[in-house]
């Protein structure tokens, strides 16, 4: 793992002056040299620029500055905080600008850092200050017009500007444009101003990158490899490789052709995969002469999208039904057995995977075993991985995509989905037009769509911050989604007891007779289809389902009502919007459960054990849907 100055929000790296590159050892490999080292802020997983990502930094360099300094050699990125896409741009073994998504403008912006101030001013031919005799501390402050004496170039009020004061260079804001710059009370505001540090810059390529790092790279998967020959050793079940067509699983397939003769890939095609995605995984299989399991979600997303709406980051009703659903069908069918599958899961990918050991189990696949030997790899590790292997990647990483999985992804960047208008532009058209719709019916503005609100369904700090700023609706309008209306909450009861009715309105897409099997983990059913009721009764109270969507609940005191409701209102939602992912059915320990248009539970087999419940992914996101 990366070294961490924690107290700091730091991550220390190395960079070798001699060979101008990134090293990722103790030693360059190539020059036997020791690494300089410099700090770039956590969580550190820095990667290569691509060489889409290395032409729009050198367009922001030449759009503000008239030139760009880094005509030759590689760049490297390293994720931070923002509103959206946030990367500290390194080059030299220095930050040198922050490269940031502007959801407002819709583009792509640049900030310059004081390395990047030093490299390009002796080249740059607009966006200059020239300061006069003001002194003192001048870091962080704002300065007058009186004080600048000369301006190269035009720029607006917000443009990054480089900063001259004798022999002193920085970086700053403009607080004006260039014509009112010389008598605004507020001209300038200074980020940065120290004199030259003398800044080393060595072009290297993708090969240097390699040399330097081979002695690295051979360890890393030596002891990836290592860890699944330890593990499968004795196992009967079959070894796979759970392999999605991007990078990190492309690094996982790789450690274990060294570690066992793999014969086995798993690809789960969700249906809205890139088609370039598709292609290079079948490819791959076939130059690789690989057995290929294909897992196809066909048009599930597209048959259950009016029904859930827009998926989210913290609704990902999509994940349960294009992925879990199929993986989960095709690993009883191919491997009854059960299967180790390695895959490419990395901890410095998310706060969700942070934690992730060597061995991990999916609740809702039994019959698989997860390995991932590179949790503890930096997206550098695994370039430097697949260019010293030589493994053929997904080409659409050059386009400056930092992630390849379905092309709507609520996880992907407003950035990506701006990049993928320009590669995509039907498939792009195709859901910005559902989303406009929709915003339409739930009385949402454009910009829910434009500023990529739709990707939560409880907006973070940062959104809910722009959204305030902007003074913009993000809830649908009442009336116009899912609800529960309370008549009564948890009250005492006439006859004694506690009682509770409510009017739930969700759409109704199959016969409530349906809701007879969703009630029956929860106890007794009892259903008649001349009055559409469907009664439960369990051992601490009773509930009435009704078809014009009433639930009334009566229990022995306000605790067991609350539970009853929110175990009705559950089987309700379940019973209409099952989307007959099967995974409930493969859950289950007595195969009491059929997926026959909605889930089909058999009476007599069923002990209302609540697995099927846990392993339901409209119960999971029952308080993001109601």
């Amino acid at each position: 793992m990366n070294r961490r100055n924690v107290s700091h929000g730091k991550t220390v790296q190395r960079w070798c002056d001699t060979c101008g590159t990134l090293v990722l050892g103790e030693r360059c490999s190539s020059c036997s040299s020791d690494p300089r080292t410099f700090e770039i802020n956590s969580p550190g997983d820095i990667r290569p620029c691509m060489d889409g990502g290395i032409e729009t930094i050198r367009s922001l360099f030449t759009e503000n500055f008239g030139t760009s300094p880094l005509t030759d050699g590689m760049m490297f990125l390293n994720k931070v905080s923002g509103e959206d896409r946030t990367d500290e741009v390194i080059a030299g073994g220095h930050v040198v600008a922050l490269l940031r998504y502007d959801i407002r403008r819709s583009r792509m912006v640049m900030e310059l850092r004081q390395a990047g101030a030093e490299l390009i001013c002796q080249t740059a031919k607009k966006n200059t200050v020239t300061l006069g005799s003001v002194s003192g501390h001048l870091k962080g402050k704002n300065i007058s017009g009186d004080d600048v004496t000369d301006v190269t170039g035009e720029f607006s009020e917000g443009d990054p500007l480089i900063i001259r004061k004798g022999n002193k260079t920085g970086h700053g804001i403009a607080l004006t444009d260039s014509v009112n710059v010389k008598i605004s009370e507020k001209a300038v505001k200074i980020r940065d101003l120290a004199s030259p540090a003398g800044i080393p810059f060595t072009a290297s390529d993708r090969a240097t990158f390699v040399a330097s790092n081979t002695e690295y790279l051979k360890t890393m998967e030596s002891k990836a490899a290592s860890d699944i020959r330890s593990y499968i050793k004795g196992k009967k079940e079959k070894v796979t490789v759970s392999f999605s067509g991007g990078k990190d699983s492309l690094a996982a397939l790789g450690v274990t052709l060294r570690a066992t003769d793999l014969k086995d890939i798993i690809f789960v095609n969700t249906g809205i995969e890139f088609p370039e995605t598709v292609e290079y995984v079948r490819k791959f299989s076939e130059t690789y002469s690989m057995r290929l399991h294909e897992a196809d979600a066909g048009n599930a997303f597209w048959d259950n999208v009016d029904t859930f709406g827009p998926p989210a980051k913290d609704f990902r009703w999509c994940c349960k039904v294009c992925k879990l659903g199929p993986i989960t069908e095709l690993i009883s069918e191919r491997f009854p057995k059960g299967t180790i599958t390695v895959e490419g899961n990395r901890a410095l990918e998310s706060f969700a995977r942070s934690g992730i050991g060597f061995v991990s189990k999916n609740p809702f696949v039994p019959n698989q075993t997860t390995l991932n030997p590179i949790r503890g790899w930096t997206a550098a590790d695994v370039w430097g991985y697949i260019w010293w292997k030589r493994l053929p990647y997904n080409p659409l990483y050059e386009n400056d995509m930092e992630r390849i999985g379905c092309y709507l992804c609520a996880s992907c960047l407003a950035s990506e989905w701006d990049t993928t208008k320009g590669t995509h532009p039907d498939m792009h058209r195709r859901w910005e037009s559902y989303l406009e719709r929709y915003a339409e019916t739930h009385g949402l503005p454009a910009e829910y769509v434009r500023m990529g609100f739709w990707r939560w369904k409880v907006l973070p700090p940062k959104m809910v911050k722009l959204a305030d700023e902007m003074d913009l609706r993000t809830e649908p309008k009442a009336g116009t989604g899912m609800s529960i209306k309370m008549l009564k909450g948890a009250s005492p009861c006439a006859a004694g007891g506690y009682s509770m009715e409510a009017i739930v309105s969700i759409p109704r897409t199959r016969d409530l007779s349906c809701v007879e099997d969703a009630l029956r983990t929860a106890g007794d059913v009892r259903y008649s289809e001349e009055f559409e009721i469907a009664l439960l009764r369990t051992k601490y109270g009773t509930a009435k389902i009704f078809g014009g969507g009433q639930v009334s609940v009566t229990a022995r005191n306000a605790a067991d009502a609350e539970r009853l409701f929110e175990r009705s209102v559950k089987a309700l939602l379940r019973s209409q919007m099952c989307t007959s992912c099967g995974i409930c059915a493969k859950a289950c320990p007595r195969r009491a459960i059929t997926i026959k248009d909605g889930l089909r539970v058999d009476k007599e087999r069923c002990t209302s054990c609540g697995r099927c419940e846990r392993s339901c992914m409209v119960i999971h996101y029952y308080d993001k849907m109601m």
